[in-house]
């Protein structure tokens, strides 16, 4: 499965490990992802989608639908 919200499309970003001495190593950023079901009513079913901490902030503001819509809109949704 891929590291990447479904709904706003955050995935891993790519950095530096800074040491004291100024020494720098790669590392990865990943996204705050959790799997989550939720109810659809206008389509009487369950969804389960893996999503982003800030992806479940919008859910709680905007609602399921409105935010289902927006990333069908963006193309990030395709279910």
């Amino acid at each position: 499965m891929s590291k990447v919200c479904e709904l706003t499309g955050k995935k891993a970003m790519v950095g530096n490990n800074v040491s004291h001495a100024l020494n720098r190593t790669k590392r990865k950023f990943n996204a705050n992802l959790m799997t989550k079901r939720f109810y659809i009513p206008e389509e009487d079913k369950w969804v389960k989608l893996k999503i982003s901490a800030s992806a479940l902030k919008n859910i709680n503001r905007k609602g399921i639908s409105a935010v289902i819509k927006d990333a069908k809109a963006n193309g990030f949704l395709t279910k």
